[in-house]
């Protein structure tokens, strides 16, 4: 467990070959199983079982054996697709043969024919069936395993060991480690006595300078020139800066870090050392590389100088979060040697007890103060808005408690279950600090800059879509840490590629990826040949803009369904085993989406028959302004208010809808007059004409109409009726006709009356004694 630390990436490169290596082993030829196959796959099924039922069998016996059963069970999921297209053939020509008659006769060669067919079709699919019933066998013992190495493993983080605060232990744990440096001096002085006796020391001292050398650059003269490179690469300030920058740092990791591996292989090549200290020797590199690790990390997080850095924390912060990693870094160096040290002493459990738990106290002491470092609230900048960000929050709160129950737990005795949460919290500290730097990298290299309008849009995607490849990235990475072997990585991966059933349809990664490539091919030929309609095609005919717009939606409702039809069967999906899903669907469509339902069917029937167009003046529900657009379930109005009104697309079919521009812009415009009584009505007819016929907008065929309506309360009542060119200029008419009509009228001495009442009071004495 302490050696992960240093070897995650190489168990993130096993991961990722897994799937490959799986893929191109040499799996038997579909139908070419062999007595002599079977044979061995039953040998090995029934020393599984065997195995499966013991509780003593070792862990190495699990693994192994889990192994084979993995690599048969690999076969028989090819197996499970054997003759395929063949079954699908006979299935069609049965099909094609038709049914059975419910009188029950028929030809006798088409039944001959179909009892032929039907038992080729049996033939065909007995392999197909024995492979699945092998593969649900591996799977099912895989998972016994699993389940038993899974039990083993909680068993052994929840069992109680002995207290390390026993002073006894605490002796015990001095004379131990007292111990290790005597047998380390010992071991060292007579295996280089004996080298030299033998000359092989001479003979590999050549080699050992020449790793020492290299050590020796990389440790020293490589790493200066790299800062140097850097401090060039920051002062100017380009645009790829930040990835250089980051480069450069990232070669200040790798490269000492070959230095480190030099320095143990020299040392390795004197062979000096007997078998402790050669462990102090192989775990030198994943010491070394922790430290370096913690170091350049913590610089990355919290920089040095004025610049504040991507949490933007103030100075003094900063100078806190880099002592405080780096002291974890050491601290966890020292506990990876000294547990590659004893990893071969036999140490009773108390005074190992004993010697790790001060180690885990000061490193839960520094991870206490190192969560409140994460916790503090970065620096105010001026004229700009900083995030608290609660994930810093979250993380540092996680610290804290891991400070505290780690250490606590390990002084009850639970040191495994201890070590197991402090040392993987490090690491995943360690892999968080890697996934931030890398997010905030890629963040700053693709966000478009603020003055590039153009690059923004889908550009603006870019950083969070690669945000979310790094974070899914990084899962497999922080289950390693966990606990999580290889193995389950690979077998979480195999369950993905099987897929899940639908049916009779089984539906794996590929399938769904075939459906989101032809799916996605199929939409952008839809919208490729919409936009060609809608600039080229569309304007050479003699259809209205409504009718250009309704067929160009009406293709690309089409074109989409199209596209998932086709998308559906090329990734294997038979329609017919989903018509019960379907159809239980449609009870809960009936009920709980009928009105969305009745919308979209309602935005059909307007782009087929157009009863309203995009462009048309029209009256709704109290509603009346101009169509801006109709989507699938609703339209959009715009009114003379300039407000938009949201109308659903069922109202327009099944409601009142006054359309005042269908067709055409011809409209009538209704101007009404009263005049005092007493007026000659001739002369006000003759006025009122004049004005109507003299209008621009007023249309000759038909000509205008002064009509007499009648009598009023208060006046004799006129109205202009009159044709329009355009009634969209209705308003704007009936304003410019009724400041003719006071300017004419005026001239013409015509009184345009107001409403006057006379009040008679029947028995004002009444009132006259009141007052009295």
């Amino acid at each position: 467990m302490i050696l992960r630390v240093f070897a995650v990436l190489t168990a993130c490169l096993m991961l990722c070959l897994a799937p490959v290596k799986g893929g191109a082993q040499t799996l038997p030829e579909p139908g070419s199983e062999t007595a002599e196959e079977e044979a061995s796959w039953e040998r090995i099924a029934q020393r599984a079982e065997q195995l499966a039922a013991r509780d003593d069998a070792s862990e190495f016996a699990l693994n192994r054996l889990r192994a084979e059963l993995v690599t048969w069970r690999d076969i028989f999921l090819a197996r499970t697709s054997i003759n395929a297209g063949r079954i699908a053939t006979v299935e069609a020509q049965i099909a094609a043969l038709g049914p059975i008659p419910e009188s029950g006769e028929e030809s006798d060669l088409i039944a001959q024919r179909r009892v032929a067919l039907e038992a080729q079709r049996q033939e065909l699919i007995a392999p197909r069936l024995l492979a699945e019933e092998a593969y649900a066998r591996a799977n099912g013992l895989i998972g016994e395993f699993d389940a038993q190495l899974l039990l083993r493993q909680t068993t052994a983080l929840t069992q109680r060991g002995p207290t390390p605060l026993n002073p006894t232990h605490a002796a015990g744990a001095v004379a131990a480690l007292w111990d290790l440096v005597q047998v380390i001096g010992v071991e060292t002085r007579a295996r280089t006595e004996q080298q030299w006796g033998a000359g092989r020391l001479i003979a590999g001292l050549p080699r050992a300078i020449l790793l020492f050398l290299v050590a020796l650059a990389c440790l020293g003269l490589f790493r200066r020139r790299l800062t140097a490179w850097r401090q060039q690469v920051r002062r100017d300030n380009r645009r790829f800066a930040p990835v250089w920058l980051f480069v450069l740092s990232l070669a200040q990791l790798l490269i000492p870090t070959i230095g480190l591996v030099a320095l143990s292989e020299a040392l390795t090549t004197l062979d000096i050392f007997g078998l402790r200290g050669n462990d102090v020797v192989e775990a030198l590199p994943a010491a070394g590389f922790v430290v370096l690790f913690a170091w350049w990390l913590s610089r990355m997080i919290f920089p040095v100088g004025a610049e504040a850095g991507y949490l933007g924390h103030d100075v003094r912060t900063r100078s806190a979060g880099r002592r405080y990693s780096l002291a974890l870094g050491w601290m966890l160096a020292l506990w990876v040697l000294i547990t590659g040290a004893l990893q071969t002493m036999d140490i009773e459990a108390g005074p190992r007890a004993a010697i790790d738990w001060p180690l885990m106290a000061i490193m839960g002491v520094l991870l206490w103060r190192f969560g409140f470092v994460l916790r503090t609230k970065p620096e105010p900048i001026p004229g700009e808005i900083v995030s608290e960000g609660r994930m810093r929050g979250l993380i540092g709160r996680f610290c804290t408690i891991v400070a505290v129950v780690a250490p606590v737990a390990a002084a009850f005795g639970f040191g495994a279950a201890g070590a197991a949460l402090l040392i993987p919290a490090l690491s995943s500290l360690g892999l968080a600090g890697v996934v931030f730097l890398v997010q905030r990298l890629l963040q700053d290299v693709t966000t478009p800059r603020a003055t590039d309008e153009a690059a923004k849009g889908f550009a603006a995607l870019v950083p969070v879509f690669l945000s979310f490849v790094i974070y899914m990235a990084s899962l497999p990475v922080f289950a390693l840490i966990w606990g999580a072997r290889v193995d389950d990585l690979v077998e979480i991966w195999t369950r993905f590629r099987e897929g899940f059933a639908l049916g009779e349809t089984r539906i794996s990664p590929t399938d769904f990826l075939a459906f989101i490539l032809v799916f996605a091919i199929g939409y952008l030929l839809t919208r490729f040949i919409q936009g060609t309609l809608r600039r080229s095609v569309m304007p050479r005919t003699r259809l209205d803009i409504g009718g250009q717009n309704a067929i160009v939606a009406g293709f690309g409702y089409v074109g989409i369904i199209l596209a998932a039809i086709i998308a559906i069967t090329s990734a294997g999906i038979d329609l017919s085993n989903i018509a019960l899903v379907a159809g239980a669907l449609s009870v809960g469509i009936g009920f709980g989406l009928q009105n969305i339902v009745s919308n979209f069917v309602s935005g059909i029937i307007l782009l087929i028959e157009r009863p309203v167009s995009e462009g048309d003046w029209i009256e709704v529900g109290g509603q009346m302004g101009y169509v801006r657009a109709i989507s699938v379930r609703s339209t959009r109005i715009e009114t003379f208010d300039r407000t938009d009104v949201i109308v659903p697309n069922a109202d327009l079919v099944s409601g009142q809808v006054t359309n005042w521009t269908r067709g055409n812009l011809v409209g009538r415009v209704i101007v009404p007059v009263g005049v005092a009584y007493g007026s000659d009505v001739d002369k006000v007819t003759e006025i009122l004409r004049g004005i109507a016929e003299a209008h621009p907008q007023v249309v000759m065929t038909p000509p205008p109409a002064i009509l007499f309506q009648g009598f009023g309360a208060d006046s004799l009542d006129f109205e202009i009726r009159a044709i329009l060119r355009d009634v969209n200029y209705v308003l704007t008419v009936k304003s410019e006709m009724n400041h003719a009509i006071a300017k004419e009228f005026a001239a013409a001495g015509i009184e345009i009356p107001f409403a006057q009442r006379d009040i008679w009071l029947r028995n004002p004495e009444a009132l006259k004694g009141d007052t009295a």
